[in-house]
């Protein structure tokens, strides 16, 4: 995923990349009970195909995974398209155990000098700089994250997801 994140502006790019061993590989998505195949610009590689929605929509917030022709299936990852006025948390969509991963509040209508941030809404960190660090990530460092900034306004909690190497 580009960038690697679950929580999007309305109206910016990401991309998802499917990759698979004879390239059949398709990206499906599911919203309320209902699968999809979503409607992005598509472009083949040579292990599988690039798939980019230009201008993120609310509507496009989902659960979106890989496929093959076979039916093997790659991890899911939850996506959240959130307002103009929103605040998100720019949280990997996957990380592994052993890695680091920096967690950054931010909004597109204002800065702020000050965010805290949440896990299984816990307060856990408290920023002037707007970023929480994770070192060596493991599967306690599992749960659902968010924050709020100094305005009172608050991401949506997005469930980070930590694999085994």
């Amino acid at each position: 995923m580009t960038p690697n994140r679950q929580q999007h502006f309305e109206y910016e790019s990401f991309s998802f990349h499917c990759e698979s061993t004879d390239g059949s590989t398709q990206l499906k998505g599911i919203r309320n009970t209902e699968e999809f195949n979503p409607a992005c610009l598509s472009k083949k590689t040579s292990t599988g195909l690039s798939c980019t929605l230009a201008q993120a929509y609310k509507e496009d917030s989902a659960e979106y995974w890989c496929e093959t022709n076979k039916g093997e299936r790659s991890n899911t990852i939850n996506i959240s398209v959130c307002g103009k006025g929103s605040v998100i948390l720019d949280i990997p969509a996957l990380v592994f155990e052993g890695e680091a991963v920096t967690l950054c509040c931010s909004t597109k209508t204002s800065s702020t000098n000050l965010a805290v941030f949440y896990k299984d809404d816990t307060p856990m960190h408290i920023s002037p700089m707007e970023k929480f660090k994770v070192n060596n990530v493991s599967k306690f460092d599992e749960g659902v994250y968010s924050c709020s900034i100094s305005d009172g306004r608050t991401s949506p909690g997005s469930w980070l997801v930590v694999k085994g190497k």
